[in-house]
């Protein structure tokens, strides 16, 4: 009987670029050359979502990295320069931040567990819990199809954080470009300290160093396989300080976003219903033929009740009375709704901006503990002035809403009265009678919103702007039409004649002339400096421990993709060890090398390098009822192997025989002998690995009966899960997938694996036909192409399940 269960098996329509296993889950996660990236289960390997590309984000994927509690699924796009970070429940994106170049590796760990830093910092969150009320959710009546965020996100945003323990995402790419972000969201670390292209990336759980392949040109101009240590002892040492400083910053990022959002939902309250008033009336003027002033003939219609005939044609054909009442509720509708934005979401968020600022200045000035991290203490005081300056600006904006409503209100009472008079309707008593107060708020109306200001026409091509809150909520640099009136203000003459106030720092300056988009950019840019320094600060910190040349990349594989190859890293949480598995096939395929190194790199490891030779007759376990395939006497290379724990190999094997090239092989190594290895290995510095093989010492390892015979399969790539005890093998055409339980119970009536491949393909028989009958999936109706291997053709699933079964 096999050593694995294979549970699943698919053909799959498009090449796959990349795979990765959820850390906590039975899911995997993969990409493909049309640029989807799909999530399916275990089990049959049944589709759960697909998620295709989007003019938004973009196409071409690059890496993959899941969040270590398995929740967030982030990968990276070449085309656009951004990470983007995916609910793995929902195939939802929750946010995604732009990069200087293309991503094209990544790693997301998690920190060692330590209960004095989290039982700390869970105080810590209590307090802010116990200060801030919860956020609002943003109302649903609007969409936002241009943002990341979306109204039903926006609570989600808050709790992006996860557990309170600290996890990285780390991201590397060309020209050395690596950086850190803490929970995926807030950069903590900019590297310039590497050279050539960044292949791999391991970030050890004590978080004092961190593990690089990289691939960099000789002076002959060759490619070489390098691996890089780098000293990253600041966050181990300062980790209770880089935690609490990257939870704040990243409320702070988060709270960012929200206000964002918020500002969005009152621009489409606003502008789908004002500026059709606004374009109206500003047609009506342009296109008027006598010389009369627009203000001047609704005075007119004010005090003497006659009207143009322009602007009875205007009034009586294009508003008619019906729409003129409908125009106002719905005015009246949404100046409520942004006012309730503006103190629900715009005041709130600001308050819980001031609140983590105020925190992390109070941090700032704790220089023994948080000065070697970055934190500048007069760049977070401007910050806490910019957003005191956004506060004020929103009350501003408040009060001209209370002002504009009232006039709005008048204006639209009365000219509803002026156009039933004008088509001799009756006009009911309760609306006939209009105060001088009323006539004061129509006259106010007219005198601020029409104006012949030549200036004003040359500038915005218009003779007026009839709505005074729009002008807030412009995205421009420009000065605001109708600034606020200032005079008669008691306070603000009292600061003017005051000289002590007029320069003291703690008054936030305010911007009269300035919209509340404008307050908000210089309000992101100035926390956007304060967010960047620590970043700028730990990565200068972060030294080059050791450099080793490996191998040359020959010319063949040099142009190949690279997506899968070799080397792997890994990191030995218990040992705090990193791991390094590579092969050099040029200069002996039937071996495969493992580099140990310390994660200080100040500790040394004995005998750090083995090779384990594939060559040794191998000590299989002969079972009666079920003998293990291989022969003791065969030759193997290795095409792919990945950590399955810290002490497992998993590996993809080729028979070098001439009758036995075709045989692809799955096993588990155990590496508990080889690493226990005490003959050492003798490194020259200036030499590539590859140029003096013939030192390191060789180990043979028995087996036992932990392989398996992939039979009609070309398997090249192998993706693995030691905690789930899974692994999905990838064939070399990139298409064909069979997927296996890794530790399992002997049973006796387990199918065989022509059954197994059978009732696969009937399962994708039956999605293929549900698919036909109603789903509208990105795939269609399309089938997948046959594999080279098997020559047989399977149909697509199209039926995206849900994944809260799974999840």
């Amino acid at each position: 009987m096999p050593a694995f269960r294979q549970v699943g098996e698919k053909q799959l329509p498009n090449p796959v670029l990349y795979m990765a296993w959820s850390p906590k889950r039975d899911l995997i996660a993969l990409v493909n050359t049309a640029g989807e990236l799909l999530l399916h289960r275990l089990a049959n390997f049944q589709r759960v979502w697909n998620l295709p590309p989007s003019e938004n984000t973009g196409k071409e994927i690059t890496s993959l990295a899941w969040r270590p509690d398995g929740k967030i699924l982030a990968f990276s796009l070449g085309d656009t320069k951004q990470v983007v970070l995916c609910d793995a429940e929902k195939a939802e994106i929750l946010h995604l931040f732009t990069v200087d170049y293309p991503v094209s590796c990544m790693h997301w760990m998690e920190v060692q567990s330590d209960s004095s830093v989290s039982s700390s910092f869970t105080d810590s969150e209590d307090e802010s819990n116990r200060f801030l009320p919860k956020l609002p959710i943003l109302p649903k009546s609007y969409s936002s199809t241009s943002k990341i965020f979306s109204e039903e996100k926006s609570d989600e945003v808050t709790n992006l954080l996860g557990d309170v323990r600290l996890n990285i995402l780390v991201v590397g790419g060309q020209s050395g470009f690596v950086e850190l972000y803490a929970y995926g969201l807030y950069k903590i670390a900019t590297l310039n300290t590497i050279t050539g292209v960044c292949r791999s990336l391991c970030l050890s759980g004590d978080l004092k160093s961190l593990s690089i392949i990289t691939e960099v040109r000789s002076p002959e101009d060759n490619a070489e396989i390098h691996y890089v240590q780098l000293d990253t002892g600041l966050l181990s040492s300062c980790l209770p300080e880089l935690t609490r400083m990257a939870r704040k910053f990243t409320h702070i990022s988060t709270l960012i976003q929200y206000l964002r959002l918020s500002l969005t939902c009152m621009c489409e309250a606003w502008e789908d219903i004002l500026m059709q008033m606004d374009l109206r009336l500003t047609k009506f003027v342009q296109e008027k033929n006598t010389n009369t002033q627009v203000q001047d003939e609704f005075l007119e219609l004010l005090l003497w009740g006659h009207a143009s005939p322009e602007l009875q044609a205007l009034l009586m054909n294009q508003l008619t009375v019906k729409g003129l009442k409908m125009l106002g509720q719905s005015i009246e509708s949404s100046y409520s709704s942004i006012q309730k934005l503006v103190i629900s979401h715009l005041q709130s968020g600001s308050e819980a901006l001031l609140y983590y600022l105020s925190e992390v200045k109070g941090m700032a000035l704790w220089k023994q503990k948080f000065q070697p991290l970055g934190l500048d203490p007069t760049a977070i005081e401007d910050a806490i002035t910019a957003v005191g300056s956004f506060t004020l600006k929103a009350s501003e904006l408040l009060q001209v809403i209370d002002k504009s409503m009232k006039n709005f209100k008048a204006f639209f009472r009365w000219l509803y009265v002026a156009m039933l008079r004008m088509s001799e309707d009756h006009v009911p008593p309760e609306l006939n009678k209009m105060t001088q107060r009323d006539l004061a708020f129509v006259a106010d109306f007219l005198s601020e919103h029409f104006s012949a200001n030549e200036e004003l026409f040359d500038r915005k091509g218009k003779y007026f702007n009839v709505e005074r809150v729009g002008q807030y909520l412009k995205d421009e640099d420009e000065d605001l039409v109708s600034p606020p009136n200032m005079d008669g203000n008691h306070w603000v003459t009292f600061v003017q004649q005051s000289t002590h106030l007029k320069e003291s720092p703690l008054l936030f300056p305010t911007y009269p002339q300035k919209s509340l988009h404008f307050v908000k950019r210089m309000m992101e840019s100035t926390i956007d400096i304060c967010l960047q320094k620590p970043a700028g600060v730990i990565g200068g910190s972060v030294k080059q421990a050791v450099r080793l040349p490996l191998y040359s990349v020959s010319k063949s594989s040099e142009d190949t993709p690279r997506l899968f190859e070799l080397p792997s890293l890994w990191n030995d949480k218990n040992a705090a060890m990193h791991y390094i598995v590579f092969c050099m096939q040029e200069i002996s395929p039937s071996k495969i090398y493992i580099l140990r190194r310390a994660t200080d790199p100040n500790r040394s490891v004995p005998n750090g390098l083995v090779a384990i030779d594939l060559n040794t007759p191998l000590n299989t376990t002969i079972d009666d009822e079920a003998p293990v395939a291989e022969s003791v006497d065969r030759s193997y290379s290795c095409l792919d192997a990945r950590l399955y724990d810290d002490e497992t190999l998993t590996v993809v094997l080729q028979g070098q025989d001439s009758d036995d090239n075709r045989l692809r092989l799955l096993a588990q190594l155990p590496l508990g002998s080889a690493l226990r290895c005490e003959e050492g290995f003798t490194w020259d510095p200036s030499l590539r690995l590859d140029q003096q093989s013939e030192g390191i010492p060789a180990q043979g390892l028995t087996w036992g009966n932990q392989s398996r015979d992939l039979e009609n399969m070309k398997a090249q790539f192998v993706a693995v899960n030691g905690i789930r005890k899974v692994a999905c093998v990838l064939s070399s055409n990139l298409r064909h997938i069979r997927v296996f339980e890794m530790d399992v119970e002997d049973e006796e009536d387990e199918e065989r694996p022509d059954d197994s491949q059978d009732i696969s393909s009937d399962q994708d028989g039956l999605e293929e036909t549900q698919a036909n009958r109603g789903a509208t999936g990105a795939d269609g109706d399309k089938k997948a192409e046959a594999s080279g291997e098997t020559g047989e053709e399977s149909g697509v699933a199209l039926e995206q399940t849900s994944a809260s079964d799974t999840l």
